[in-house]
């Protein structure tokens, strides 16, 4: 009998380790992942921790997520190796992904593919909304976390994506923005998911201040200045949450609006761990022809990298 054939992703980034499975007729059968543990009160992790975290943990999650499939054989193997497709990008914590990549390729003498992190959520972000490209075609990318929030031109390839940045924040990302608003407020972190719900309850006007942006470039830190002055004045959680993610939402807009009256009307694709508030979704969604990740696959995952590795093994196999 011939055994099931599998394709493994693995991602670790700064605040998550992840690992996921696919057939080779590309079902998901594994995402399994687990946050970092961050100290309370703490807006983050140094490298260093993180790193030995995801040492720590993988061995674990990839036992998990080959409980899912048997003995199935694996054949190939993909692993973030780099924040972003550009030259010099590095984080330190993508090596413990890398040298369980390295590891399990070896042991089952099958290739190893190697992307970035961010190819990675833009691929999770269309395999989850079920959207093909073909090689050479084009749309805009949206990329919103704690540790990103640009805005891409992205072209197809035979493996991956040519991602080129054309905008984003100068300044703070929006997850930053939202986790040191929700550490504020108290809330545990990550914040996202804790500040949505008070947003949600809040049924008054938003207070509206005007975007600081030039070209498809955005300052997000002011409106932490701003959240903080409400704070101390006693505004109550709910609006100030509100106008948190009003403004995100906004300042995505407007980039968005600019990347159309630059290249034309686009496919937007959006990604990452911020894609999964709906507030800013539904601001994309009313002016934009755009796809989203579920929830799953919005925030860190390796889905989006088996996805791209199988996409790598299949060209290989032609």
């Amino acid at each position: 009998m011939t055994k099931r054939q599998i394709v493994v992703g693995i991602d670790t980034s700064n605040y998550t380790t992840s690992v996921a499975l696919l057939s080779t007729e590309g079902e998901l059968i594994a995402n399994v992942k687990e946050l970092l543990d961050v100290p309370e009160g703490q807006c983050g992790l140094r490298q260093s921790d993180a790193l030995f975290q995801h040492v720590r943990r993988l061995p674990e999650l990839i036992g998990r997520a080959k409980a899912a499939c048997g003995d199935a054989e694996i054949v190939a193997v993909g692993v973030s190796t780099r924040p972003r497709n550009i030259e010099g990008s590095y984080m330190p914590v993508f090596l413990a992904g890398e040298a369980s990549a390295e590891a399990l390729s070896l042991g089952a003498g099958c290739p190893i593919y190697r992307f970035s992190h961010q190819c990675g959520h833009i691929m999770a972000a269309l395999y989850s909304a079920g959207k093909r490209f073909s090689v050479g075609d084009g749309f805009a990318a949206v990329h919103l976390s704690g540790g990103t929030t640009e805005l891409l031109r992205v072209s197809c390839l035979e493996a991956g994506f040519d991602a080129e940045i054309v905008g984003g924040t100068r300044d703070l990302n929006a997850g930053q923005v939202i986790d040191r608003i929700g550490v504020m407020l108290g809330m545990p972190f990550p914040a996202g998911r804790h500040l949505e719900a008070e947003a949600l309850k809040y049924k008054g006007s938003i207070p509206r201040r005007k975007i600081s942006r030039e070209g498809m470039s955005v300052n997000l830190s002011g409106v932490v200045n701003i959240a903080e002055r409400m704070y101390k004045d006693g505004e109550e959680a709910p609006k100030i949450a509100a106008f948190v993610f009003d403004y995100v939402g906004r300042a995505v807009v407007e980039m968005l609006s600019e990347y159309e009256r630059t290249w034309g009307k686009s496919h937007v694709v959006c990604a990452g761990g911020v894609m999964c508030n709906s507030i800013i979704r539904s601001m994309i969604d009313a002016r934009f022809d755009a796809s989203f990740a579920e929830p799953a696959m919005s925030s860190d995952n390796a889905v989006g990298i088996a996805a791209l590795a199988l996409k790598s093994f299949n060209g290989d196999e032609k």
